[in-house]
């Protein structure tokens, strides 16, 4: 296989953001709130490292087995882009998902004993399971596909906190016995951006189904579009852009201390973008509106994951209870 059909295969650009995303949660949120409180980071870089190559092996691994299964459907919705049947035999990309879906876990498993709990690892065999079941069967029922896929990507920014609360408590650090830091404010960072990222991608998915319909109802699947209709399915997508817009409203009114630049960023980079967003959702009517919709959809999501880079700037250089809170 060509280095160029792999990577596209692997969906190498998805990859890339699934890496900056979990970089920019333990370097922009993990270690400034360490540092905030004077400890040492017990999850360290190597460890970083580690846990970020499993995951993207275990979603690599995901995205082959999810071109396995779209065989037929691929030849109705991109005829002109499919891999698996065309350039790499159906053998050869199970071979790859194996190999690479059996690497992330025991990466996963060594850098969870390494932390002392090793029942972390488990994530990741789960991770494979749920990504195996997603395309071979949940990806066509009503919403079940696209809340799996929104609660796997969910999951990401909870990693690096997860593993640091964990390390934290293993070491027993006296600031933590005093009651002077609680590393579960670790895991209430992460739960915002959680959030978003699982909206983000939940719309995301119902859009690209809207896009898929034709080859989804050629494989006898059951998604939303299938089953309500497009006309509602816009409905329903357009809802849900309201409903993450509303959530970013609550988020810097009641977490954020109306900080000035956040306000800025998340209105002018995020909620402004959404609207246009809601604004084009509402008017699809062709195939490649849905293309269109679903790179905008993806564009914010980049955008969201960029305003950490403001929680760094607060974290490092305003280092008050306000942002702790």
């Amino acid at each position: 296989m060509k280095t160029s059909s792999l990577l596209t295969l692997v969906r190498y650009k998805n990859l890339i953001m699934m890496a900056v995303m979990l970089f920019m949660i333990k370097f922009c949120v993990v270690d400034p709130i360490i540092r905030v409180f004077n400890l040492t980071p017990t999850f360290t870089y190597l460890d970083f490292a580690v846990l970020t190559v499993g995951q993207l092996l275990v979603a690599a691994g995901g995205y082959i087995v999810n071109d396995y299964f779209d065989m037929k459907a691929d030849k109705v919705n991109r005829p002109d882009s499919r891999i698996v049947g065309q350039e790499v035999s159906r053998g050869t990309a199970t071979t790859y998902h194996l190999w690479m879906s059996v690497a992330g876990c025991i990466l996963g498993l060594l850098v969870s004993m390494r932390i002392g709990f090793w029942q972390l690892g488990l994530l990741f065999p789960f991770e494979v399971g749920m990504l195996w079941f997603y395309s071979s069967a949940y990806k066509g029922m009503f919403l079940v596909g696209n809340l799996v896929v929104a609660f796997l990507v969910a999951t990401l920014p909870f990693l690096p906190s997860l593993y640091e609360y964990r390390g934290l408590i293993a070491v027993d650090d006296p600031s933590i016995a005093a009651g002077v830091f609680d590393p579960a404010v670790l895991i209430y960072w992460s739960v915002g951006y959680a959030a978003f990222a699982f909206l983000m991608t939940l719309i995301r998915e119902i859009i690209k189904d809207m896009e898929d319909i034709e080859g989804d109802i050629e494989q006898g699947c059951s998604t939303m579009p299938i089953v309500i209709g497009q006309t509602a399915t816009k409905i329903v997508v357009a809802v849900l852009i309201a409903v993450t817009m509303v959530g970013l409203y609550f988020a810097y009114s009641n977490f954020l201390g109306h900080d000035l630049k956040s306000g800025i960023y998340l209105g002018v980079a995020v909620a402004l973008p959404m609207v246009f967003l809601l604004v084009k959702v509402l008017m699809i009517k062709v195939k490649s509106d849905c293309h269109f919709c679903s790179t905008v959809a993806k564009v914010i999501m980049a955008l969201g994951m960029l305003y950490l880079l403001i929680v760094w700037y607060n974290f490092t250089f305003f280092k008050t209870d306000a942002v702790l809170e």
